[in-house]
């Protein structure tokens, strides 16, 4: 709140106010704070004009709600407990043990737990499974870290996160993430959507024998992709997007042909895997289209 003031009046303790005269200091007013940890006393900084308006604890406010959530905000960044005890006795003037700042994030890890257990719908329509970067503090360090996420949409059309955890990706990994997702109640999946991981489907199957695989369509754009010169490569994703943006199959066989005349010749490797697969199809009788 010093500072806060300092900012108000536009010079620094100790110092003149510009020209010479204007709004100064005032002295401080002694105020008790009610906090879930306590009460807590604070010298609160005046204005001789009474102008000043401090924000981190305001006019007349006797209650400082939010303490804890303060603190786990802090930790989330991956402050230590003795910085965050430093980061508040600086900042508040509070004096916060470390046994304090433990049992608050200790707190969170039992919400945590019960998060991850909780009982899940019977039925989902679609399920995605991939993972997610983000960047992580650890050991005074920040590091790229993969979060593997099980995101579903539920029977009323909203997006509802399943899981996250942290290892290393593969079909075995992904069948016990699947396991547990049994377990909690989830007893049938319609559309599984996932990358190419090898083995993947048949970890999806052994499960859930019923659901139907499907590979994610920005997986199989960047695979499209990787063949596309860079001088080409904006006018191929404009011409690219009705194919996967129609609103039927039919829609998508048109605009595939389309986009076929234009870039077959051009790019030929482009369209060589689409090639291959309609051969094999109608080889073997079944239905052909543009999707998996």
């Amino acid at each position: 709140m010093e500072v806060e003031l300092t900012d108000h009046l536009g010079y620094e303790l100790y110092q003149e106010p510009p020209g010479g005269t204007g709004n100064t200091r005032n002295g401080s007013m002694a105020k008790t704070l009610v906090t879930e940890h306590g009460e807590v006393r604070i010298d609160t900084p005046r204005d001789r004009a009474g102008s000043f308006e401090p924000q981190i604890v305001r006019k007349r406010q006797r209650r400082f709600e939010g303490f804890d959530d303060k603190i786990l905000a802090l930790y989330s960044r991956g402050m230590s407990t003795r910085d965050i005890e430093a980061h508040l006795e600086e900042i508040y003037g509070v004096k916060v043990g470390r046994d304090l700042i433990s049992r608050v994030t200790d707190a969170v890890m039992d919400d945590v737990r019960a998060w991850q257990t909780r009982a899940l719908d019977d039925i989902y329509p679609v399920l995605f499974l991939d993972a997610l970067v983000l960047k992580i503090r650890d050991g005074g360090t920040v590091t790229r870290k993969a979060c593997y996420l099980a995101l579903a949409i539920n029977m009323d059309g909203e997006r509802q996160v399943l899981g996250m955890c942290q290892a290393s990706e593969g079909a075995k990994f992904w069948m016990q993430v699947l396991n547990d997702l049994k377990q909690r109640g989830v007893q049938d999946i319609l559309i599984c959507c996932v990358d190419g991981l090898k083995g993947f489907p048949e970890a999806i199957e052994a499960i859930y024998p019923r659901t139907t695989v499907q590979t994610c369509i920005v997986h199989l754009i960047r695979q499209s992709l990787r063949y596309v010169p860079r001088r080409q490569y904006d006018a191929v994703v404009k011409d690219l997007k009705p194919v996967y943006t129609a609103i039927d199959a039919d829609q998508a066989m048109i605009a595939l042909e389309t986009f076929q005349e234009k870039w077959g010749a051009q790019i030929p490797v482009l369209l060589g895997e689409y090639h291959e697969r309609e051969n094999d199809e109608r080889e073997s009788g079944e239905e052909f289209g543009p999707f998996p």
